[in-house]
Protein backbone atom coordinates (compact mmCIF):
# COMPACT_ATOMS: atom_id res chain seq x y z
CA UNK A 1 0.00 0.00 0.00
CA UNK A 2 1.76 3.22 -0.96
CA UNK A 3 1.11 6.40 0.94
CA UNK A 4 1.03 9.13 -0.53
CA UNK A 5 2.94 12.08 0.69
CA UNK A 6 1.06 15.94 0.54
CA UNK A 7 2.52 18.59 -1.53
CA UNK A 8 5.18 20.77 0.41
CA UNK A 9 4.26 24.60 0.94
CA UNK A 10 7.27 26.70 0.44
CA UNK A 11 6.87 29.88 2.92
CA UNK A 12 8.79 33.00 1.46
CA UNK A 13 11.49 34.25 4.18
CA UNK A 14 10.21 37.06 6.81
CA UNK A 15 13.04 39.85 5.33
CA UNK A 16 11.82 39.05 1.53
CA UNK A 17 11.76 42.74 -0.08
CA UNK A 18 7.69 43.80 -0.61
CA UNK A 19 7.02 45.17 -3.90
CA UNK A 20 6.59 49.30 -3.98
CA UNK A 21 2.95 49.78 -3.60
CA UNK A 22 1.30 50.61 -6.73
CA UNK A 23 0.62 54.45 -7.41
CA UNK A 24 3.10 55.33 -4.87
CA UNK A 25 5.02 56.50 -7.58
CA UNK A 26 2.30 58.47 -9.69
CA UNK A 27 2.30 60.45 -6.01
CA UNK A 28 5.78 61.58 -5.76
CA UNK A 29 5.57 62.81 -9.07
CA UNK A 30 1.64 64.95 -8.53
CA UNK A 31 4.04 66.60 -5.21
CA UNK A 32 6.77 66.90 -7.83
CA UNK A 33 4.19 68.66 -10.21
CA UNK A 34 2.76 71.00 -7.58
CA UNK A 35 6.09 72.02 -6.16
CA UNK A 36 7.58 72.82 -9.81
CA UNK A 37 3.76 74.61 -10.76
CA UNK A 38 4.99 77.18 -7.20
CA UNK A 39 8.26 77.31 -7.71
CA UNK A 40 8.58 80.55 -9.84
CA UNK A 41 6.01 81.85 -7.33
CA UNK A 42 8.37 81.37 -4.54
CA UNK A 43 11.23 82.81 -6.34
CA UNK A 44 9.54 85.56 -7.17
CA UNK A 45 8.53 86.40 -3.19
CA UNK A 46 12.13 85.19 -2.22
CA UNK A 47 13.83 87.99 -4.81
CA UNK A 48 11.13 90.83 -4.26
CA UNK A 49 9.58 90.35 -0.71
CA UNK A 50 12.07 88.26 1.04
CA UNK A 51 15.28 89.70 0.54
CA UNK A 52 14.14 93.53 1.07
CA UNK A 53 12.80 92.53 4.09
CA UNK A 54 16.26 90.88 5.09
CA UNK A 55 17.99 93.48 3.86
CA UNK A 56 15.60 96.16 5.68
CA UNK A 57 15.99 94.21 8.75
CA UNK A 58 20.10 94.10 8.43
CA UNK A 59 20.33 97.90 7.54
CA UNK A 60 18.58 98.68 11.30
CA UNK A 61 21.57 97.34 12.80
CA UNK A 62 24.15 99.13 10.48
CA UNK A 63 25.73 102.92 10.07
CA UNK A 64 24.09 103.30 6.79
CA UNK A 65 25.14 106.75 4.83
CA UNK A 66 25.12 108.45 1.21
CA UNK A 67 28.94 107.49 1.67
CA UNK A 68 28.16 103.68 1.85
CA UNK A 69 26.78 103.44 -1.91
CA UNK A 70 30.16 104.59 -2.69
CA UNK A 71 32.70 102.93 -0.54
CA UNK A 72 30.81 100.03 0.28
CA UNK A 73 30.77 100.11 4.29
CA UNK A 74 28.15 99.97 6.55
CA UNK A 75 29.65 99.12 9.90
CA UNK A 76 27.98 97.11 12.49
CA UNK A 77 26.31 99.99 15.35
CA UNK A 78 24.51 97.14 17.32
CA UNK A 79 21.46 98.84 18.17
CA UNK A 80 22.62 102.03 18.43
CA UNK A 81 20.02 103.22 15.66
CA UNK A 82 16.67 101.27 17.69
CA UNK A 83 17.79 103.16 20.83
CA UNK A 84 18.33 106.62 18.89
CA UNK A 85 14.88 106.04 16.97
CA UNK A 86 12.94 105.33 20.30
CA UNK A 87 14.18 107.88 22.47
CA UNK A 88 13.49 110.53 19.65
CA UNK A 89 10.07 112.36 20.72
CA UNK A 90 9.63 112.49 16.70
CA UNK A 91 9.08 108.70 17.18
CA UNK A 92 6.89 108.64 19.99
CA UNK A 93 4.96 111.43 18.68
CA UNK A 94 4.53 109.92 15.38
CA UNK A 95 3.19 106.50 16.51
CA UNK A 96 0.53 108.19 18.39
CA UNK A 97 -0.49 110.32 15.33
CA UNK A 98 -0.36 107.19 13.31
CA UNK A 99 -3.01 105.58 15.63
CA UNK A 100 -5.06 108.26 15.84
CA UNK A 101 -4.75 108.75 11.91
CA UNK A 102 -5.73 105.09 11.22
CA UNK A 103 -8.30 104.59 14.14
CA UNK A 104 -9.99 107.33 12.75
CA UNK A 105 -9.88 106.36 8.95
CA UNK A 106 -10.85 103.14 9.24
CA UNK A 107 -14.06 104.30 11.37
CA UNK A 108 -15.04 106.72 9.08
CA UNK A 109 -14.65 104.77 6.28
CA UNK A 110 -16.41 101.80 7.22
CA UNK A 111 -19.02 103.16 8.86
CA UNK A 112 -19.78 105.66 5.74
CA UNK A 113 -19.04 102.91 3.78
CA UNK A 114 -21.61 100.46 5.25
CA UNK A 115 -24.60 102.87 5.62
CA UNK A 116 -23.76 103.57 1.46
CA UNK A 117 -23.94 100.03 0.48
CA UNK A 118 -26.95 99.42 2.56
CA UNK A 119 -28.46 102.06 1.17
CA UNK A 120 -27.99 101.17 -2.91
CA UNK A 121 -29.08 97.49 -1.85
CA UNK A 122 -32.19 99.01 -2.37
CA UNK A 123 -32.64 99.99 -5.92
CA UNK A 124 -33.87 103.09 -7.22
CA UNK A 125 -33.92 105.17 -10.02
CA UNK A 126 -30.21 106.29 -11.40
CA UNK A 127 -28.69 104.51 -8.13
CA UNK A 128 -25.92 102.91 -11.17
CA UNK A 129 -25.21 106.04 -11.77
CA UNK A 130 -24.95 107.86 -8.70
CA UNK A 131 -22.57 104.95 -7.21
CA UNK A 132 -20.28 105.50 -10.16
CA UNK A 133 -20.05 109.03 -9.37
CA UNK A 134 -19.46 107.77 -5.81
CA UNK A 135 -16.19 105.81 -7.45
CA UNK A 136 -13.94 109.16 -8.24
CA UNK A 137 -12.58 109.85 -5.26
CA UNK A 138 -11.35 106.12 -5.48
CA UNK A 139 -10.10 106.59 -9.07
CA UNK A 140 -8.01 109.75 -8.57
CA UNK A 141 -4.46 109.37 -8.00
CA UNK A 142 -3.62 110.08 -3.91
CA UNK A 143 -1.61 113.05 -4.83
CA UNK A 144 -3.81 115.06 -7.16
CA UNK A 145 -6.33 114.39 -4.24
CA UNK A 146 -4.37 115.76 -1.61
CA UNK A 147 -3.27 118.84 -3.65
CA UNK A 148 -7.11 119.35 -4.58
CA UNK A 149 -8.48 119.49 -1.17
CA UNK A 150 -5.35 121.43 0.12
CA UNK A 151 -6.61 123.78 -2.14
CA UNK A 152 -9.90 123.26 -0.84
CA UNK A 153 -8.98 123.96 2.81
CA UNK A 154 -6.94 126.79 2.23
CA UNK A 155 -7.29 129.00 5.22
CA UNK A 156 -7.50 132.44 3.14
CA UNK A 157 -9.06 131.14 -0.28
CA UNK A 158 -10.46 127.78 0.27
CA UNK A 159 -13.53 126.60 -0.73
CA UNK A 160 -14.64 125.19 2.72
CA UNK A 161 -14.19 128.25 4.76
CA UNK A 162 -15.98 130.40 2.21
CA UNK A 163 -18.69 128.16 2.24
CA UNK A 164 -19.10 128.32 6.15
CA UNK A 165 -18.77 131.94 6.45
CA UNK A 166 -21.44 132.07 3.36
CA UNK A 167 -23.65 129.97 6.04
CA UNK A 168 -22.54 132.39 8.49
CA UNK A 169 -21.34 129.16 10.81
CA UNK A 170 -17.74 130.74 11.31
CA UNK A 171 -16.39 134.41 11.24
CA UNK A 172 -13.13 133.78 9.78
CA UNK A 173 -11.18 131.35 8.20
CA UNK A 174 -10.39 127.92 9.86
CA UNK A 175 -6.91 127.02 9.82
CA UNK A 176 -7.65 123.18 8.80
CA UNK A 177 -4.12 122.55 7.36
CA UNK A 178 -2.27 125.57 9.12
CA UNK A 179 -3.07 124.37 13.05
CA UNK A 180 -1.30 121.28 15.00
CA UNK A 181 -5.14 121.17 16.85
CA UNK A 182 -7.18 121.13 13.38
CA UNK A 183 -4.80 119.56 10.73
CA UNK A 184 -4.56 115.96 11.66
CA UNK A 185 -8.24 115.73 12.01
CA UNK A 186 -8.41 117.42 8.52
CA UNK A 187 -5.76 114.36 7.44
CA UNK A 188 -8.67 112.10 8.71
CA UNK A 189 -11.40 113.24 6.85
CA UNK A 190 -9.25 113.71 3.47
CA UNK A 191 -8.75 109.87 4.15
CA UNK A 192 -11.83 108.84 4.77
CA UNK A 193 -13.15 110.72 1.65
CA UNK A 194 -10.72 108.81 -0.10
CA UNK A 195 -11.16 105.35 1.11
CA UNK A 196 -15.10 105.98 1.07
CA UNK A 197 -15.94 104.02 -2.48
CA UNK A 198 -13.87 101.26 -1.64
CA UNK A 199 -15.52 100.23 1.60
CA UNK A 200 -18.88 101.15 0.09
CA UNK A 201 -17.81 98.56 -3.60
CA UNK A 202 -16.73 95.41 -1.06
CA UNK A 203 -19.77 95.79 1.42
CA UNK A 204 -22.10 96.28 -1.33
CA UNK A 205 -20.76 92.71 -2.99
CA UNK A 206 -21.15 91.09 0.12
CA UNK A 207 -24.62 92.33 0.52
CA UNK A 208 -25.83 90.45 -2.38
CA UNK A 209 -24.51 87.61 -1.43
CA UNK A 210 -26.63 87.50 1.81
CA UNK A 211 -29.65 85.12 0.71
CA UNK A 212 -33.36 86.94 0.73
CA UNK A 213 -35.27 83.72 1.64
CA UNK A 214 -33.21 85.46 5.73
CA UNK A 215 -34.96 89.16 5.22
CA UNK A 216 -38.16 87.28 4.50
CA UNK A 217 -37.85 85.10 7.62
CA UNK A 218 -36.95 87.61 10.31
CA UNK A 219 -39.83 89.52 8.39
CA UNK A 220 -42.50 86.86 9.17
CA UNK A 221 -40.70 86.65 13.20
CA UNK A 222 -41.88 90.63 13.50
CA UNK A 223 -38.17 91.79 13.07
CA UNK A 224 -37.70 95.45 12.49
CA UNK A 225 -35.44 96.98 10.61
CA UNK A 226 -32.49 97.53 13.59
CA UNK A 227 -32.96 93.72 14.54
CA UNK A 228 -32.91 92.23 11.34
CA UNK A 229 -29.18 94.25 10.16
CA UNK A 230 -27.93 93.10 13.59
CA UNK A 231 -29.11 89.73 13.74
CA UNK A 232 -29.00 88.86 9.90
CA UNK A 233 -26.93 91.43 7.52
CA UNK A 234 -23.59 91.63 10.35
CA UNK A 235 -23.45 88.23 10.85
CA UNK A 236 -23.57 87.27 7.18
CA UNK A 237 -21.21 90.01 5.81
CA UNK A 238 -18.72 89.43 8.86
CA UNK A 239 -16.04 87.71 6.43
CA UNK A 240 -16.10 90.62 4.12
CA UNK A 241 -15.90 92.75 7.05
CA UNK A 242 -12.84 91.43 7.88
CA UNK A 243 -11.39 91.52 4.31
CA UNK A 244 -12.41 95.11 4.16
CA UNK A 245 -10.96 96.59 7.79
CA UNK A 246 -7.68 94.45 7.10
CA UNK A 247 -7.19 95.93 3.45
CA UNK A 248 -7.80 99.47 4.94
CA UNK A 249 -5.51 99.09 8.01
CA UNK A 250 -2.46 97.59 5.59
CA UNK A 251 -2.92 101.19 3.33
CA UNK A 252 -3.91 103.64 5.88
CA UNK A 253 -1.07 102.31 8.48
CA UNK A 254 1.53 103.12 5.92
CA UNK A 255 0.31 105.85 4.01
CA UNK A 256 2.96 109.00 3.03
CA UNK A 257 1.58 110.21 -0.18
CA UNK A 258 -1.28 112.12 0.80
CA UNK A 259 0.32 113.70 4.39
CA UNK A 260 2.91 115.06 2.46
CA UNK A 261 1.14 116.99 -0.43
CA UNK A 262 -1.58 118.06 2.52
CA UNK A 263 1.12 119.23 5.28
CA UNK A 264 4.53 117.62 4.96
CA UNK A 265 4.18 116.53 8.23
CA UNK A 266 3.49 119.86 9.59
CA UNK A 267 2.58 122.21 11.27
CA UNK A 268 4.79 121.62 14.18
CA UNK A 269 5.39 117.84 13.18
CA UNK A 270 1.28 117.53 14.19
CA UNK A 271 0.73 115.29 11.32
CA UNK A 272 4.30 113.09 11.77
CA UNK A 273 3.04 109.47 11.34
CA UNK A 274 5.20 106.53 11.04
CA UNK A 275 5.66 106.90 6.79
CA UNK A 276 6.98 110.35 7.04
CA UNK A 277 9.21 109.38 9.50
CA UNK A 278 10.98 106.72 7.85
CA UNK A 279 11.23 109.43 4.73
CA UNK A 280 12.14 111.88 6.73
CA UNK A 281 15.20 109.80 8.24
CA UNK A 282 16.06 108.21 5.51
CA UNK A 283 15.84 111.06 2.39
CA UNK A 284 16.10 114.58 4.69
CA UNK A 285 18.62 113.23 6.90
CA UNK A 286 20.27 111.03 5.02
CA UNK A 287 19.96 108.13 8.07
CA UNK A 288 18.75 104.89 6.31
CA UNK A 289 19.87 102.95 9.20
CA UNK A 290 17.07 104.80 11.49
CA UNK A 291 15.10 104.86 8.44
CA UNK A 292 14.91 101.32 8.48
CA UNK A 293 14.34 100.79 12.30
CA UNK A 294 11.04 102.72 11.72
CA UNK A 295 10.14 100.73 8.43
CA UNK A 296 10.67 97.94 10.66
CA UNK A 297 8.44 98.56 13.32
CA UNK A 298 5.93 99.27 10.34
CA UNK A 299 6.48 95.99 9.18
CA UNK A 300 6.12 94.41 12.54
CA UNK A 301 2.86 96.17 12.97
CA UNK A 302 1.44 94.99 9.94
CA UNK A 303 2.69 91.24 10.60
CA UNK A 304 0.81 91.37 14.28
CA UNK A 305 -2.21 92.61 12.52
CA UNK A 306 -2.02 89.68 9.30
CA UNK A 307 -1.61 86.93 12.39
CA UNK A 308 -4.81 88.05 14.16
CA UNK A 309 -6.23 88.26 10.68
CA UNK A 310 -5.46 84.91 9.67
CA UNK A 311 -6.43 83.25 13.21
CA UNK A 312 -9.73 85.44 13.11
CA UNK A 313 -10.28 83.59 9.59
CA UNK A 314 -9.10 79.98 10.56
CA UNK A 315 -11.62 80.32 14.01
CA UNK A 316 -14.44 81.08 11.73
CA UNK A 317 -13.68 78.49 8.81
CA UNK A 318 -13.70 76.17 11.89
CA UNK A 319 -17.02 77.43 12.92
CA UNK A 320 -18.40 76.51 9.90
CA UNK A 321 -18.98 80.32 9.24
Amino acid sequence: MSTATAPSVTTPPANASRAPAPGRSSRRRTALLRWLFIAPALLYMAAFFGYPLVRNVLMSFQHYTPTTYFTGEAPFNGLDNWRAVFSDPLFTDALWHTALFTVGSLLGQFTLGLALAVFFSRRFRLSRFVRAVLLLPWLVPMVVAAVVWRRILDQEHGVLNAALQTLGLTDGGVPWLSSPDVALLSAVLVNIWIGIPFNMVILYGGLQEIPRDLYEAASLDGAGPWRVFRSVTLPMLRPVITVVLVLGFMSTVKILDLILALTSGGPADATQTLGTVTYQMSFLRLDFGQGAVVGNVLILISAVFAVLYLRANRADFGNGK
